[in-house]
C-alpha cells in the first residue's frame, strides 16, 4: 500500500483513518500514540470477547499479554499487517485492526491449552490428556463445521455430491467420473471451479462475519 502524502491536521485525534494510517507506516512515534490510543479499547474488547467464550479462566495477565502481542503483530516484518489493509474493500481499519486482535487471541489460547499443568489456571486441564486434540481445537473445529455448512447451502445438489464423493470419500478421479457419469476431464474442471469458489466464500464468510461481530465496538468508538 503506497503511503500518499497527506495534509494532516495538526491534532492527531482529529487524524482520518487514512492519515492516522499514513502516519504510522512513516514511522513516526506520533502516529503509533495515536493508533494505540484510538484502538486500546477495541483491541482489548476483542481479547475479552475470545477469552470468556472459549477460556473463561483467563486472567487480566493473559489479556495484557495478548494485547502487548498484537502490538507487537503490528510492528512485526515491517508492519506487514498494516500494509495489507486496503480501504478499498470496505472494511473500517478499527475492523481490521480487531480482526487481527481476535486471531491473536485465539492463537494465544491454543499455545495456552498446550502449556504444561502448572503454567494453566484451568483445574479441569487433564496433563495426561494427548496435546494435539485440546477443548478450544474441538470448540474451533465445531465452529468451522457451522461454517462449512452455510457455505454448501450456496453449491447445486451435483457439486454437493462431487464434494462427497471427491473430498470425504477420497475417491480417485476416475471413480468420481464414472459414480456421476462425467467425464474425467469434467472431474478436473469441476474441482478447480469448486475449489475456487470455496477459497472466496470463506474469506468473504470469515471477513463478514468477524466484522459484524465487531460492529457494536465500531460505533462505540465512533
Amino acid at each position: 500500500m503506497p503511503i500518499l502524502a497527506i495534509r494532516q491536521s495538526p491534532i492527531a485525534s482529529d487524524w482520518t483513518e487514512r492519515e492516522l494510517l499514513a502516519s504510522v507506516l512513516r514511522n513516526e512515534q506520533r502516529g503509533w500514540n495515536e493508533l494505540v490510543r484510538r484502538y486500546r479499547g477495541l483491541i482489548y474488547r476483542c481479547i475479552t470477547k475470545v477469552t470468556n467464550k472459549c477460556a473463561p479462566y483467563a486472567s487480566n495477565a493473559d489479556a495484557d499479554e495478548v494485547f502487548a502481542e498484537v502490538l507487537m503483530g503490528l510492528l512485526r516484518d515491517d508492519m506487514h499487517k498494516l500494509r495489507m489493509y486496503d480501504p478499498t474493500r470496505g472494511t473500517k481499519l478499527g475492523s481490521w485492526i480487531g480482526i487481527i486482535a481476535v486471531n491473536t487471541a485465539y492463537d494465544f489460547l491454543r499455545g495456552s491449552f498446550r502449556r504444561p499443568a502448572g503454567d494453566r489456571l484451568d483445574a479441569s486441564y487433564d496433563p495426561h490428556a494427548p496435546y494435539d486434540r485440546t477443548p478450544l481445537d474441538m470448540l474451533l473445529d465445531k465452529e468451522r463445521w457451522s461454517h462449512l455448512n452455510t457455505i454448501l447451502d450456496e453449491f447445486s445438489a451435483k457439486d454437493r455430491q462431487f464434494l462427497d464423493l471427491f473430498y470425504a470419500r477420497g475417491m480417485e478421479a476416475e471413480e468420481v467420473a464414472a459414480e456421476m457419469q462425467i467425464s474425467l476431464k469434467t472431474v478436473y474442471s469441476k474441482n478447480h471451479k469448486i475449489r475456487t469458489h470455496l477459497r472466496r466464500c470463506v474469506e468473504k464468510l470469515t471477513e463478514l462475519s468477524a466484522i459484524a461481530d465487531l460492529a457494536p465496538v465500531e460505533f462505540a468508538t465512533a
